[in-house]
């Protein structure tokens, strides 16, 4: 046989990676917004399938079963409520999501790493109310010197953010990709055009 027969009865998955399911929690809001809470289109059907969500939006292409077709769902809204989390992990991703990815002493955005306040050998410890977003040459310069000593200064002070803050921070910055039948569900509270 010419060719690998199991290959030419394989349908290539490979287009319907790119249609992802924008989740939405019970009131309709994102279950997070960075990361945007998105399943895979596997996921998503799964999900219908089981009685556990509601499409809301769909895509135009469709998935096939030996005895269904089923249309991609682009949104979806889960039928129970999640209660959001109250605590913020303390994690490198939430810290700099908290000081909006840029330098907490000269605000360029890059090449971002952390830096104690009060260093660790003067006493600091690792917190949310003494470490804050760097980048490297910022890093470098204060060392483990204190910020009076080398007359530099913060942006803003380090501090724990709650949940509901970092959820809206995270709003600020969208993902590459939004599909359209997202929008109505993503920035719903903004202001109408009259």
């Amino acid at each position: 046989m010419d060719g690998d027969f199991r290959t030419d009865f394989v349908r290539n998955p490979s287009a319907l990676r790119q249609h992802p399911a924008l989740v939405l929690n019970a009131d309709y809001r994102p279950l997070s917004y960075y990361p945007l809470s998105l399943w895979s289109w596997q996921e998503a059907v799964k999900a219908a399938w089981l009685d556990r969500v509601d499409i809301l939006a769909e895509y135009n292409e469709v998935v096939h079963s030996p005895s269904t077709v089923i249309r991609i769902p682009s949104v979806v809204v889960l039928k129970d409520y999640v209660k959001p989390q109250k605590r913020v992990a303390f994690t490198r991703f939430n810290l700099f999501l908290r000081d909006e990815f840029c330098c907490q002493y000269c605000g360029a955005r890059g090449d971002l790493t952390f830096d104690h306040v009060v260093p660790r050998a003067a006493g600091g410890i690792t917190s949310w109310e003494n470490v804050v977003a760097a980048c490297s040459p910022c890093n470098l310069k204060k060392g483990s010197k204190s910020l009076h000593y080398l007359g530099m200064s913060l942006r803003k002070p380090p501090r724990r953010p709650g949940a509901e803050e970092l959820r809206n921070t995270g709003r600020k910055f969208p993902p590459n990709h939004l599909h359209d039948s997202w929008m109505d569900f993503l920035y719903w509270d903004t202001e109408l055009d009259a």
